[in-house]
């Protein structure tokens, strides 16, 4: 298995580009900024959310069922792959997540929320290789004795 370290490379202007807007909405998020973050994000964002039911943190600050304050998303890492922007946080022993943001002319289109649940993301594009490529997967870190279940996205 290949595994391609995105911080290995310098990014592309448009990767670039689409960390910094990300990073812009954990920042909005992080002091109350609403009108920043709604500015960021399309009226018909497409969301999904895989772990237990009572953690959709993320989402219900994005629809203001839940004050900024309720849940601190402090990311650890941010890593852009085409258009898409991984970010991921933990804290402590109990709690991982992973959030996949996909942006379109500088507008975040779809939201991936993964709470505590490890992530791969796998470049399954046609190519020469008959192997596909691990673009990206979750950094245990304090979390490597914990048992969580484990899933694929494919780009």
């Amino acid at each position: 298995m290949e595994i391609t370290n995105a911080d290995s490379f310098a990014a592309p202007p448009l990767e670039d580009h689409n960390k910094a807007i990300v990073n812009t909405l954990y920042k909005g998020l992080a002091i109350g900024d609403t009108a920043t973050v709604a500015g960021l994000i399309a009226p018909d964002l497409e969301w999904w959310f895989h772990g237990p039911q009572n953690c959709h943190h993320m989402m219900k600050m994005l629809t203001g069922k839940c004050s900024t304050t309720a849940f601190k998303f402090e990311p650890r890492s941010i890593d852009a792959i085409d258009e898409c922007v991984i970010v991921e946080g933990w804290e402590g022993a109990q709690v991982y997540w992973v959030h996949v943001w996909t942006l379109k002319d500088g507008l975040i289109t779809q939201f991936r929320e993964y709470f505590n649940t490890w992530l791969t993301v796998k470049d399954l594009r046609p190519s020469r290789c008959s192997s596909f490529t691990t673009l990206w997967q979750s950094h245990p870190r304090d979390l490597t004795k914990r048992s969580l279940p484990g899933l694929m996205l494919a780009i």
